[in-house]
């Protein structure tokens, strides 16, 4: 049951979301989200305490509908590419409605220390939420890593994602083009390496990949 509070965020949200779309981030005031919410000003201010803050919001939403939307098209496929392109285009057609302002937010978080970088504590539930997702990607393809490797992949998977998201957000061809086909085109590449990472002569790469990522995250 989705409790008043959570309603009421998710509605503050949801006007952020609108206004943005109609009339760009700077051009939206939390007064407007407020009204636009059908609550006061200081109760918008109590959830989200700038316009920053709700980009957080912005991310928790996107990565529900992300899930949703990947899910339904993981099934009836094995194979890792299939299931891993599946699911980066449904973010990129989930995304596609903020794209006009997405770049503004991203700047946002790539300020250093800013909590809405993805990798800040603020962001661990989204960041969380996205990598399960990854898990569930790769826990259904018909494929047998490196037992090391496999541990790590579905967070290695969501830095590849991180990747794409940041060609998106400067990619102005239509609907996205340029970075459909860098999916198309990587997403191979990647079920390939996943797949040879069981051989004697490529198992010590990963494994250093593997201490790579446990560095990064300590």
């Amino acid at each position: 049951m989705t409790t008043a509070r959570g309603s009421t965020r998710d509605a503050i949200v949801s006007a952020a979301l609108e206004l943005f779309r109609e009339r760009g981030f700077e051009g939206t005031t939390m007064r407007a989200v407020a009204e636009r919410a059908g609550v006061s000003v200081g109760n918008a201010y109590y959830y989200f305490s700038s316009k920053d803050e709700l980009v957080q919001g912005f991310y928790d939403q996107l990565v529900a509908e992300h899930r949703a939307l990947a899910l339904p098209g993981l099934a009836g496929h094995a194979d890792l590419a299939d299931r891993l392109g599946a699911t980066l285009h449904a973010w990129i057609t989930v995304a596609e409605p903020y794209r006009e302002f997405a770049g503004r937010f991203f700047a946002v978080a790539a300020q250093p220390g800013n909590p809405l970088s993805p990798f800040s504590q603020e962001s661990g539930p989204a960041r969380a939420a996205a990598v399960d997702l990854y898990r569930e990607v790769l826990a259904g393809a018909r494929v047998d890593p490196d037992p090391e490797l496999a541990r790590e992949l579905p967070e290695l998977m969501w830095l590849q994602h991180l990747g794409i998201v940041l060609f998106w957000v400067h990619d102005r061809s239509e609907g996205a083009s340029r970075t459909r086909m860098l999916v198309d085109r990587t997403v191979p590449m990647v079920a390939r390496l996943v797949r040879l990472s069981r051989l004697p002569v490529l198992r010590p790469l990963g494994r250093q990949v593997v201490d790579l990522v446990r560095l990064l995250r300590s």
